[in-house]
C-alpha cells in the first residue's frame, strides 16, 4: 500500500516521531478537538467526514471552513472521509476511514474515548483472535436490537466491558478497535480520554461539546471554541434546511429504490411524512426499539441525496482538503488527489455536496477548483525548531 510503514523521519531526516492518525467531523471544531491533536505526536493526518456527519446530519459549517480551523490547531493533512463512508454505521465508518489512514502510512491511531478505565489493545487482541467466533454471536442475537445494544452485549460476553449505549465516542472508540484488528493490527491505539462536557450536553463551558455549540451558533463563541472568527464568518446550515426537499423526495421517490431502505421503513416514511411538521418530528415518528434517531437519519440522508440500493463503496484516491508544509512533503510520496476535476471517482460525494449547497445560497463552491488550504505550524514548527537548536 502507497505509504505504508512511512514516517516523519524518513522525510525530514530528523527525529520527530510517529505518524499519527486521527478520524473526526469537528462539527465545529472545539477545544476538545484541539487537545486531541496536542496529544498525538509527529505528522498528523485527520480524516475528516466532508459535509455529511456518521449521524445523519448535515455539518453545521461546510468541510473546508473545518479543515482550516483544524489546520491552524495543529493537524498536518486534512483528508476527506467520502460521503458513502461518512454517513455509515460506527463499523462501516470505522473500518473505511481505518483503510484510508492505513493506506497513508500512520503507526498510530489517536482518538477520543468516554472512558480510560479499557485497555483497548487488549480488546483489539481479543478481537483479532476470535473475529470469526464474535461474527457468530452477533448474527444470532434478536434481530430487533439496535446497533448498541448488541455491541454491548458482544464486549460483554467477550471481554467482560460494560458501557452506555449512549456513549457515542466509546462506541466509535471500540468500532476503531476492531477497525485496526481486522484492517491493520500493526497500527497502535492511543486512546485520550475526553475532558470537559459529555457528546450530548448542550451547556457551554470551556470544553463545550459539539452539541452545544451547534445547539448556541448564533451566540459569541469565542470563549469556548478554537478560531471562532471563521466559524462565524461561515455560512450554516441544519437540518430544517432541507425538510422541503427531503419531503419532495418522500413524496415522489420510490423508497425501496434507496439503500438500505426496505418495505417496512418506506411504509413507515410514507406514513410519517404526512403529518409530521419538521424534520424532528419525522423521525420521531419512525424511530423503533431498532431503528435508532441516528440510524433513521442516515436514511433519510441517503433519501434527500438519492443514494441507490446498490450502492457499494469504491475507495476513491484521497481527496486532500489541505496541509501544512511538513504534510505537503510527506503528500509527495504519495497517490492523492489535490484538486478535483471532471475525472474524479467519487461522483456520489460531489451530488451529496451539491445538495448540501441548496441548504444555504451562500455555501460557495465545494469542489471544482477548490485546491488545498496551506497552514504553516505543528510538524513544520517541529522541524524548524530542531534546525534552529542545531546551529544554536
Amino acid at each position: 500500500m502507497a505509504g505504508q510503514g512511512m514516517t516523519l523521519s524518513d522525510l525530514s531526516g530528523e527525529n520527530l516521531g510517529k505518524v499519527s492518525g486521527v478520524i473526526a467531523e469537528f462539527n465545529p471544531f472545539h477545544h476538545g478537538h484541539q487537545y486531541l491533536l496536542s496529544q498525538a505526536s509527529g505528522l498528523k493526518i485527520v480524516i475528516m467526514s466532508g459535509n455529511w456527519m456518521q449521524r445523519g446530519e448535515p455539518a453545521i459549517v461546510d468541510k473546508w471552513t473545518r479543515a482550516q480551523m483544524s489546520l491552524k490547531n495543529g493537524a498536518d493533512i486534512i483528508v476527506e472521509l467520502p460521503f458513502f463512508a461518512s454517513v455509515q454505521g460506527a463499523d462501516y465508518f470505522a473500518q473505511y476511514a481505518v483503510q484510508m489512514l492505513a493506506d497513508l502510512g500512520i503507526d498510530q491511531l489517536v482518538f477520543g474515548t468516554d472512558s480510560d478505565a479499557i485497555d483497548y489493545d487488549r480488546l483489539r487482541q481479543i478481537y483479532h483472535e476470535k473475529e470469526p467466533e464474535i461474527q457468530t454471536f452477533i448474527a444470532d442475537l434478536p434481530k430487533n436490537l439496535s446497533y448498541p445494544q448488541k455491541m454491548q452485549q458482544m464486549w460483554q460476553t467477550f471481554a467482560e466491558v460494560q458501557f452506555d449505549g449512549n456513549t457515542p465516542n466509546h462506541i466509535l472508540a471500540l468500532a476503531y478497535t476492531k477497525a485496526v484488528a481486522t484492517v491493520a493490527p500493526e497500527i497502535q491505539l492511543h486512546p485520550v480520554k475526553r475532558i470537559g462536557s459529555g457528546f450530548h450536553d448542550d451547556t457551554l463551558s470551556d470544553f463545550a461539546s459539539a452539541t452545544a455549540l451547534r445547539e448556541h451558533a448564533e451566540k459569541d463563541l469565542s470563549r469556548f471554541m478554537p478560531d471562532f472568527a471563521s466559524f462565524q464568518a461561515a455560512p450554516k446550515v441544519q437540518w430544517s434546511d432541507y425538510f422541503p426537499l427531503l419531503n419532495y423526495q418522500l413524496l415522489s421517490a420510490n423508497l425501496t429504490d434507496i439503500f438500505q431502505v426496505n418495505d417496512e421503513l418506506a411504509v413507515r416514511l410514507t406514513s410519517a411524512i404526512k403529518t409530521a411538521t419538521d424534520f424532528e418530528a419525522l423521525v420521531d415518528a419512525v424511530v423503533t426499539k431498532r431503528y435508532t434517531k441516528a440510524r433513521v437519519r442516515r436514511l433519510l440522508t441517503y433519501i434527500l441525496v438519492n443514494v441507490p440500493k446498490s450502492q457499494g463503496f469504491d475507495q476513491p484516491k484521497p481527496h486532500v482538503l489541505g496541509f501544512s508544509a511538513a504534510g505537503q512533503r510527506y503528500l509527495k510520496n504519495l497517490d492523492v488527489v489535490t484538486k478535483v476535476g471532471k475525472t474524479y471517482q467519487d461522483r456520489l460525494t460531489l451530488q451529496a455536496d451539491a445538495i448540501y449547497r441548496l441548504g444555504n445560497p451562500a455555501i460557495p463552491e465545494q469542489n471544482y477548483g477548490r485546491p488545498p488550504l496551506r497552514q504553516t505550524h505543528g510538524a513544520a514548527q517541529k522541524e524548524k525548531s530542531v534546525k534552529n537548536d542545531a546551529h544554536s
